[in-house]
């Protein structure tokens, strides 16, 4: 847990279930939360308002971002100044296109003006890094989003992505890089390597937070273990006369 607490990459929970948030909301290590209407939706939450507001209640310190969900931009826009107000500490997520393909950079320099802190979303090219941070130059504090893990599904390595996208930004030091869908609690250790500003982490993979320099062939032993003990669990065998006899 040490070796967590020594990153500068910083960690920011991601989720909308209440109770997992206030959970890590307890940990010095978690930074900032996220959310997003996917994860909403498979929270059961139904109205976003309420819910936004409650947890701002308990999480009035730590950023904590909140998506638009109209595919209309100028619904989104006004939908962005709405979510703005709810509180100092929040980001509003802007997808950086609308469903039909149409970059959002327009609305997201509109945003900037009004003075709203942004973390712009979906991003996974490196030109749509140079159009929104172009977008952001002259916004408050805001994220650019940039999804490594699903860059990673297709069998691309992120790291000079990731890479190359610190260097674009680094010219407007109010702008910070999510290392955002991260697939295993490597990443964490990749991002900090790498200079990235936050990573966006599931409750799923901070559970294994426990493991960071857990002794090799202690986890192995207890690997073998659970086999063995899953196997027996199951009543697992072999009828003798299924194995083979050897004289």
């Amino acid at each position: 847990m040490n070796s967590i607490l020594s990153l500068k990459v910083k960690i920011y929970a991601d989720g909308a279930d209440k109770k997992g948030i206030l959970d890590m909301y307890q940990h010095p290590y978690i930074k900032g939360f996220t959310t997003n209407p996917t994860l909403m939706r498979k929270a059961g939450i139904t109205d976003y308002k309420a819910f936004a507001l409650d947890v701002l209640k308990s999480v009035p310190d730590r950023s904590i971002s909140f998506e638009v969900f109209s595919d209309d931009f100028e619904e989104m826009y006004e939908q962005a100044l709405e979510i703005a107000s709810w509180g100092e500490n929040v980001y509003v997520k802007i997808p950086v296109s609308n469903t039909k393909g149409e970059p959002a950079y327009s609305l997201i320099s509109n945003l900037a003006k009004r003075n709203v802190k942004m973390n712009v979303t979906a991003l996974m090219t490196l030109d749509q890094v140079e159009q929104v941070t172009a977008a952001l130059a002259n916004a408050p504090s805001s994220y650019i989003s940039v999804f490594a893990g699903r860059i990673a599904d297709t069998g691309r390595d992120p790291l000079p992505i990731m890479t190359k996208a610190l260097e674009i930004m680094n010219p407007y030091p109010q702008l910070e890089l999510i290392w955002a869908s991260p697939r295993e609690l490597l990443n964490i250790f990749q991002a900090h390597d790498i200079g990235c500003h936050i990573i966006t982490v599931t409750n799923d993979i901070l559970k294994k937070l426990s493991l960071v320099g857990k002794d090799l062939m202690e986890y192995s032993l207890e690997t073998v273990d659970m086999f063995y003990k899953d196997a027996q669990s199951a009543g697992f065998s072999l009828n003798k006369d299924d194995l083979l006899k050897t004289a």
